[in-house]
């Protein structure tokens, strides 16, 4: 197996469905060279069609019933899918197929005690607290901007449909999977069960890496590297990492924004894979050496 490509929330935008199609279009195009040979699966954010989603069930609410939050993962893993199948099979001339993907979760997990991970629209102060009340939601102010609801971002255990990507890939095909970081679910009684959390998408793709036995994990965000003292006079851009200076640099990152990929690059640095941060834009220049932030042991 040779590489798990995971896309930003980014790669499709926030517009209408046009927009975010034309804006895939490129994205498609930047990643083809990728994608073109070998064995491949693609990962992908979620998190502004999440947003979307749930503005639309909370503006229909008194006329369709919301659904769960599970469920608009999955709504979002398969329309995201749907799109980057179609331009992504243009841009590379490969057959490519998208798997709906489930998650475990521990139940136990700390995270359903201390929800952080803020989604969907901002409400006022008065409705917050009528949410809170009707909904059990808990919802917090966020950067002075009103508030948004937080839910649990436990951490990924196993992938349920793993046996079916191996296949997938086996066959030749790019496999687009653990869209959104996944379905997150628990097993109870012998069943799965789908819990209201959203999943890391680049702690879950790490975890697919690990699984399938991937040289490498490419994750591309909204910047061309990792910075020390990151928007600073002083920021330095990194080239390189390996896990001990990685694990030195946690503490000055951001928990909702690169923190969380350099846990994901050291997870899958400990194994012996090798992880590539960088942008769309320096994606050329990052795979001549010459851009990005390459996380190894070596």
């Amino acid at each position: 197996m040779s590489l798990v490509l995971a896309l930003g929330g980014n790669a499709l935008g926030r517009g209408t469905a046009a927009e975010q199609l034309t804006t895939l279009r490129g994205t498609c195009a930047a990643i083809a060279p990728l994608v073109r040979e070998g064995q491949v699966v693609v990962t992908h954010g979620n998190g502004p069609q999440v947003g979307n989603e749930l503005l639309r069930q909370e503006r229909a609410a008194d006329e369709v019933p919301p659904l769960p939050l599970y469920l608009a993962v999955a709504q979002t893993q398969a329309e995201i899918g749907a799109m980057l199948e179609t331009e992504l099979a243009a841009a590379s001339s490969r057959q490519v197929v998208c798997l709906l993907t489930h998650v475990h979760v521990d139940p136990d997990d700390a995270a359903f005690k201390n929800p952080s991970k803020p989604i969907g629209p901002f409400y006022s102060a008065e409705e917050a607290h009528n949410l809170e009340r009707e909904r059990s939601w808990q919802l917090v102010e966020d950067a002075g901007r009103g508030f948004r609801r937080v839910v649990p971002s436990p951490d990924p255990l196993e992938i349920v449909e793993l046996d079916g990507i191996r296949a997938l890939v086996s066959s030749g095909a790019v496999t687009i999977a653990c869209g959104g970081g996944g379905i997150p679910v628990v097993s109870r009684d012998g069943r799965l069960k789908g819990v209201d959390a959203v999943i890391d998408k680049d702690r879950a793709s790490a975890l697919l890496a690990r699984r399938l036995g991937a040289a490498r994990l490419v994750i591309l965000t909204e910047v061309p590297a990792v910075y020390r003292r990151f928007r600073k006079s002083s920021q330095e851009e990194i080239r390189e990492l390996s896990p001990d200076e990685a694990e030195a640099l946690l503490p000055e990152l951001a928990e909702g924004s690169m923190r969380p990929k350099i846990e994901a690059a050291l997870d899958f640095a400990r194994t012996g894979g090798e992880t590539l941060i960088t942008s769309f834009d320096a994606l050329g220049e990052a795979l001549e050496g010459r851009a990005g932030t390459l996380i190894s042991k070596t």
